[in-house]
Order: structure tokens, then sequence, then C-alpha cells
């Protein structure tokens, strides 16, 4: 009988009964058996949802409740407070009083978090925003991992040539400061666009910054990949398999893919969390997500003459930001301790 618990091994007997469970039958289970009992993966997966859920109704948000077009300009609107009739646009009480204030947050249904400088309900673009923060995130992320995977596993499972070239590719990417990168690629492409043959992309399409975002972080991801290809290639497993001759794809197929999947999975949380303040930064620049498009980036930048006057036009995304940035990262934890073998189950 094989005794699981104490992790030794002795010759098998007839079983007499049912064997009591030993946690699941493959690492995915006992990874899923981990991370339900862990609550704080719980409080991150719930926050993700939400925040999920409510920029996906983002429309329903703005035509059924707010009642209001978060994207055109409402300097001379007015909206019904306690049975009053108020300007979106109020005179200024500071000063001489010239110029006019965004009015505040209501803690209602219309401008529920106040106004912007063009009379916008901030509420209702900060759900616009975020589906544009996500989407961009997530789908960069997905790119990122893709070129980082095969990039990884060539230069790692093939070696020689093939593993310099690759290298030293990803070497000079390396050397150019993730942020300068970003900037550099942003300025010259939203500036000019990107023509392929009978493809056009536009400045202000979003495959601009997720493209952008998805190669930059390439070689912070590959370079973990080959060293665990590198080390599954001369592994006794992987050696026995191709002693007997098995092809090599199907050595990738069967034995390097299973190995790093985990890997790449533990990344996709934290690249998302990378990708998310990235994005961010480059829109507060102007070099992200252009307008009439809006992502939490563009809304800080909205409320960057605002922060002394109504400072939440601000604030609102920068707290979005700040708790999807940090469910990632719990969760992004929580995943890779719960796929780690040392992990006992509780």
């Amino acid at each position: 009988m094989t005794d699981l618990s104490e992790g030794i091994a002795t010759p098998a007997m007839p079983a007499e009964g049912p064997k009591p469970s030993t946690g699941g039958s493959s690492p995915w289970h006992r990874a899923w058996r981990i991370l339900r009992r862990d609550r704080s993966a719980i409080v991150a997966v719930t926050m993700l949802l939400v925040i999920i859920i409510a920029s996906l109704a983002a429309p329903l948000y703005a035509s059924s409740v707010a009642e209001t077009d978060p994207f055109r300009s409402n300097l001379s609107g007015k909206v019904m407070i306690e049975g009053k009739r108020v300007k979106v646009m109020q005179p200024s009480t500071e000063g001489l009083g010239l110029g006019v204030t965004p009015i505040g947050p209501t803690w209602e249904r219309h401008y529920l978090l106040g106004a912007d400088t063009q009379g916008r309900d901030v509420a209702a673009r900060l759900l616009y925003g975020g589906r544009n923060s996500l989407l961009i995130a997530a789908s960069s992320t997905v790119i990122c991992l893709i070129l980082a995977a095969l990039i990884g596993i060539c230069a790692g499972f093939f070696g020689g040539t093939t593993d310099m070239i690759l290298s030293r590719i990803l070497d000079i990417l390396w050397a150019f400061p993730v942020y300068l990168l970003a900037i550099s690629l942003s300025i010259v492409l939203i500036s000019q666009g990107i023509t392929i043959g009978p493809i056009e992309i536009n400045s202000n399409s979003l495959l601009l910054p997720i493209g952008i975002i998805g190669i930059i972080y390439v070689p912070y991801v590959a370079r973990p990949v080959r060293g665990r290809v590198l080390a599954l290639k001369n592994s006794e497993f992987v050696m026995a398999a191709i002693g007997l001759g098995i092809p090599r794809w199907r050595i990738l197929l069967k034995d390097i893919l299973p190995n790093i999947s985990t890997l790449l999975i533990v990344f996709v949380p934290l690249m998302m969390a990378l990708n998310i303040i990235t994005e961010s930064s480059l829109s507060f620049l102007s070099i992200g997500v252009q307008a009439p498009d809006a992502s939490w980036g563009t809304i800080i930048q909205d409320g960057q003459g605002l922060l002394y006057t109504r400072p939440i036009v601000a604030l609102a995304p920068g707290i979005a930001i700040v708790l999807t940035v940090l469910a990632l990262n719990v969760l992004g934890d929580s995943v890779r301790d719960a796929l780690d073998p040392r992990t006992k189950i509780i």
C-alpha cells in the first residue's frame, strides 16, 4: 500500500476497502481545493467580479440611471436635485468669482460623483473607463503571454543559434526602461497610426495601446519561461522521451507545455495588474486611450485641474485602480501558492 501522508512508497498490497481521499486526482483539482479555502482569494475574486460587472453595465447605468451621455459636453445643462433644477456648471466662488466650477457629488442617480470640466457625469465615465482599462489590460496580457511562451519555448528547447538570436532580442528590449520604451512607441504609433497592406489602424484605436503594452513586457515573462523549459529539457523524463525517438513536437505538446502552463497561469493576474497601471500612466500622458474614449487614466487627467475644488473627479478612478490592482495581486499570490506542490491541503 502507498502511504501518501508520509510520502514513502511501499510494495503494493491488495486493498481491503476504499482508500482515503488524497486531496484530488490532479494538480488542478488540488489547487482548486486550496483556492476555495483561501479567504483572501475569495475576497479578491469577489471584488474583481463586482468591478467587472459594474464596468460592463456602463451603458445601462448611463442610459437608465444617470440618463446622460458621458461622452458629450454638457456645459449649459441642468440637473434636478431635491426638486430644484441646478446648473451643472456653477459660478465659481473662489477669488473674483470668475469662471465656473462643475457640480460636486450629488450622491443621487444624476451626477452621483459630480461632473468634470466638460459637464460630463463622472460616475458614468468611470464605468466606461473601467471597460477600456480592463479590456486593454486583459488583451495585452494574453498577447504578452503568448509571445513570451513562444519565444521562451523556442529558445529553451531548441537552443543553439535559435536561443542566441532570441536571447539577444530579449536583451535589447530589456535594455530599455519599460515606460521609456512604451512612451516612445506610443508617441510614434499614435501620431501616425499603422498601415499594414490593406489593414489600417487609426491613432485612436484601442489596438495600439493593447499591442504596445503587450510587447514591452515580453522579456520579463519570456526569461522565466525559457529557464523552466531548460530545466525540463534536461529532466529525466524528457531525456528518456528523446532517447526513445519520440518526435520533438510531441515532446513539446505532451511534456513541455503542460509543465509550463502553471507558470503562465500565475503570471496572468500579476501581468494584468501591471498592465492596468501602465495603461493608466500612458492615458494620463495622452499617449494611451484617445478621445472620445475614456479610461481610468484619462479621467485622472481630466480631474488634474480640479484637485482643489472637485478632487473626487481624480480620486474616483485612482481608487478604482488601487482596488483592482490590489485584488489582482492578492489573487496572483493565492494562485501561486495553490499551484505550489509544497503547499499543504488543510
